[in-house]
């Protein structure tokens, strides 16, 4: 009898006929000079070399997006269908809205891996105002209440089937053999971010009180998510599910970790360490929260796992703006999130030419009533204006509408790419 993981990964004819041409397609691309020309690119500015802002727009809004069918996808297989969707997804990126978007030349098979993470999940209600959108409104029932709650989250276990990944490996292989190699790929980025999960167990507006309130108990509950998630790390580590990552993979929540500085001397490419690889963290819930209570409650106990990495990024939605020389605390800090609720100018002041300002333009203007396309180019403008002689990643996310125009988005990534140009490496 078949194993569940093998049969779970059947090869029928007609999917093969649907997945080929995208694999040749993506193949033909992924061959084209620009990758290399992109990739060093993203290299210098991450290297803090000379070099105009790289591009990257992602988090995009994909049910209103689809064109002429180009997203609609025709497998039967499910493992099939989420390929296809993102070859789909791929080439319309590539198509339309590239910015400085890189192809691999050669397709991944993720191991099939499976963390437990903190063993607690939220209880939430959510509100959807577009049926078909992921993004909705949350309302969080509070899981920690006291002290003794914080035992809820517990230490993860990590395991990898072996036999799914082989499975799954293998229908690749005979999809795509011929087209373009498929590599089996371990864990290249984890999305580390414990405040993200304290809030929904703990509520907004609890966790914020209990910060002055509680003070113990939030050092308590956030020690337990750093410990559980390096627990996890170690795991990964003892079963090698590490895979090299700095190079077309996103780092934080800002673009590609192309850079020499990584792997780390001593690189084993059979045994792949955190050091080879980038690190990040946020505290987007802290946005209102002063610098010293930054430190306390968050960064501070963030280092055990930041020190852990070759390189680091820091923040999200979060304005960082009065918060670098806290940052400045981070071993080997590379990458700052600079989000659309800065002050440029104090934020340029701030970061200087020590990291990369990893810029995040408003995304509400694609979402407006009416698309203004001037209104776009003169906030980016104003920016970059601003920031000459940094070195500058513009990162266009969490992209929650583009009110069924993607025209817009279209729009706004062929006016960055102008832009940017004039910029140069100035």
């Amino acid at each position: 009898m078949p194993t569940e993981a093998v049969t779970a990964y059947r090869v029928q004819k007609q999917d093969v006929e649907f997945l080929r041409p995208l694999g040749q397609e993506l193949a033909r691309i992924a061959a084209l000079p620009v990758q290399r020309q992109r990739a060093d690119l993203w290299r210098r500015v991450n290297d803090l070399e000379p070099a105009r802002p790289a591009i990257w727009i992602n988090e995009v809004p994909w049910h209103e997006m689809n064109v002429n069918e180009e997203l609609t996808l025709r497998c039967v297989e499910p493992w099939a269908r989420q390929l296809e969707g993102h070859l789909r997804r791929t080439l319309y990126q590539w198509k339309h809205f590239p910015g400085d978007m890189i192809v691999s030349d050669y397709l991944a098979c993720p191991l099939a891996i499976h963390n437990t993470g903190y063993g607690i999940n939220e209880d939430v209600e959510t509100i959807a105002t577009d049926p078909a959108s992921g993004v909705v409104s949350r309302h969080f029932h509070p899981q920690i209440v006291e002290p003794g709650d914080i035992e809820k989250i517990r230490m993860p276990v990590v395991t990898h089937d072996v036999a799914a990944t082989e499975a799954r490996f293998a229908a690749m292989q005979e999809v795509f053999g011929a087209i373009l190699p498929v590599r089996r790929q371990g864990i290249q980025h984890i999305w580390y971010t414990p405040w993200d999960h304290l809030i929904r167990l703990w509520g907004v507006e609890q966790a914020m009180i209990d910060l002055v309130d509680r003070p113990d108990m939030v050092h308590a509950a956030v020690e337990r998510c750093v410990q559980s998630s390096l627990a996890g790390l170690d795991q990964m580590v003892a079963q090698n599910l590490l895979s090299a990552g700095a190079g077309n993979t996103r780092v934080g929540s800002g673009g590609y970790g192309y850079t020499r500085s990584l792997p780390a001397a001593g690189f084993d490419p059979g045994q792949v360490r955190p050091v080879d690889n980038w690190g990040c963290s946020n505290a987007q819930i802290f946005s209102e929260v002063s610098p010293d209570m930054h430190w306390e409650f968050a960064l501070k106990h963030d280092l055990p796992w930041l020190s852990r990495w070759g390189l680091n990024y820091y923040g999200c939605c979060e304005p960082l703006d009065l918060k670098i020389e806290i940052l400045k605390r981070i071993p080997r800090l590379r990458k700052v999130s600079m989000s659309p609720w800065i002050r440029v100018e104090r934020a340029v002041a701030a970061v200087g030419t020590q990291f990369v300002f990893s810029f995040k333009p408003n995304p509400a203007v694609l979402a407006e009533d009416t698309w203004r396309p001037d209104q776009a180019e003169r906030d980016l403008r104003r920016v970059l204006e601003r920031a000459r002689g940094l070195h500058v990643e513009i990162i266009l996310k969490d992209i929650s509408t583009v009110r069924y125009q993607p025209q817009r988005l279209w729009a706004w990534a062929a006016m960055a790419g102008r832009v940017v140009e004039e910029y140069g490496g100035r």
